[in-house]
């Protein structure tokens, strides 16, 4: 299957660029959270606004909700509803229901894990990085959101029961893997390649909006080549389903293992800044690189492998 004949608009490239963000920006900033608020003051007694500017762990249950609706209405509602009923385009020709690609799920897990080693040098290095005497201002507001995040992340992460960790995996993991891609590579990715005419170009420049729309400029290059590989899964196998279980199973791996560390049950911090040792790092390069020639060749040479007839 190629990605090539799909696009989700009629509109000028630019102009239904356009129209996603500012969907997306009212749904995910404005309608969704507003809806969410709304629902976890039914669980909340105290004053929702101080408790999202100071959140502890009595802000675990409201801050997901919240996160929940902000992520459904406004990376997966509206945009189903705007390319089936407002841009009048099939959702479902960005997907294949008729590949097994479920079979491939264990070389994905193996290209998530290896991916997360060989990146580590680079997490390292952006998490140090140095702006120059010019950009102060700019380091200094950027390294308190990133603090501030890193808070409010270890609040959401800290799981006091098997509750937690269930609604942890589907607001963290779930709705975004699901969401995210729908957005970055189904609608952007595939607008950016009508518009530009060169997928690769179209691949990192949603790549780079991936990590933009996130704020945290200490990960932001690592966040860009993860973008980039799930835009190379999608654009190599036509078929969304494809990065969406590569960035579901991303998240999730990483919850688990911060679970599974903050319960003492391993010694591997998923939150440390510090690289994994050089060994590990090649070992994750060279797997992670010899898994995505395989399945680019796959879909290249063998584009009916895991397609019934």
């Amino acid at each position: 299957m190629s990605t090539e004949d799909i696009q989700v608009s009629d509109r000028h490239p630019v102009v239904s660029l356009l129209f996603i963000i500012i969907l997306i920006g009212v749904g995910f900033l404005l309608v969704g959270p507003g809806i969410g608020l709304a629902v976890a003051a039914l669980f909340y007694e105290g004053d929702l606004l101080s408790m999202l500017a100071n959140p502890d762990y009595s802000a675990f249950l409201p801050l997901m909700i919240t996160q929940a609706f902000a992520a459904f209405i406004g990376l997966i509602l509206f945009p189903l509803l705007y390319i089936q009923f407002s841009e009048r385009k099939p959702v479902s020709k960005l997907f294949n229901f008729n590949e097994k690609w479920l079979l491939l799920i264990p070389a994905l897990m193996v290209i998530g894990i290896g991916f997360q080693v060989a990146l580590s040098p680079v997490i390292e290095w952006n998490m140090h990085l140095q702006f120059p005497e010019f950009m102060k201002s700019f380091a200094d507001w950027a390294r308190e959101r990133e603090d501030a995040l890193m808070g409010l992340t270890k609040v959401l992460t800290n799981f006091q029961s098997q509750r937690d960790l269930i609604i942890g995996f589907i607001v963290i993991a779930i709705l975004p893997g699901i969401g995210e891609e729908l957005v970055f590579r189904g609608m952007i990715q595939n607008e950016l390649k009508r518009g530009t005419g060169n997928p690769h170009l179209a691949i990192w420049l949603a790549a780079i909006l991936f990590s933009a729309i996130h704020m945290q400029f200490f990960g932001f290059v690592p966040r860009v080549l993860l973008g980039a590989l799930f835009g190379y899964l999608y654009h190599w196998s036509g078929n969304l389903f494809i990065p969406m279980f590569a960035h579901f199973f991303h998240n999730g791996f990483t919850l688990l293992m911060l679970h599974l560390y903050n319960q003492g049950a391993i010694e591997l911090n998923m939150e440390s800044e510090e690289a994994a040792p050089w060994p590990w790092v090649v070992v994750g390069l060279v797997s992670t690189f010899a898994l995505l020639v395989y399945f680019r060749k796959l879909y290249a040479t063998k584009p009916s492998t895991f397609t019934r007839e």
